[in-house]
């Protein structure tokens, strides 16, 4: 894992500047690298594979449109989660006031430890 050195203003106080560590990102893993990866330690075909992940992707967006947490074990889950702008009174709360709507990530724990364990290089 690469990281880099970054300046950065309190946003409380734009004048007062301190060095943070930034990652660099090592570009991405795509459906194709996925599933070749997943073919190594499976004796399904990447057809298979494929089509696996890509009713993964069906059933988790209707299982988050119903507003339900998706638990992937030591992967981890996702929850939905929603902004809305204030109102005066409860009863004046509507989906009218919903801002976004975004999807959440919190890793399992043997996703953070292999984050906590890589080794960090600085470029």
């Amino acid at each position: 894992m690469k990281f880099k050195a970054v300046e950065k203003a309190n946003p409380n106080n734009r004048e007062v500047k301190k060095w943070y560590a930034q990652i660099v990102f090592n570009g991405e893993a795509t459906m194709d690298e996925l599933v070749r990866d997943i073919e190594k330690f499976s004796a399904l075909s990447e057809p298979d594979i494929r089509g696996v992940v890509i009713a993964l992707e069906n059933v988790v967006q209707t299982k988050l449109a119903e507003g339900k947490i998706v638990r992937f074990d030591k992967l981890g889950s996702l929850y939905p989660s929603l902004s809305s702008n204030g109102v005066g009174k409860r009863e004046m709360v509507s989906a009218n006031n919903i801002r976004s709507v975004k999807v959440n990530y919190r890793a399992g724990k043997r996703i953070i430890d292999a984050l906590k364990n890589a080794v960090k290089t600085k470029v």
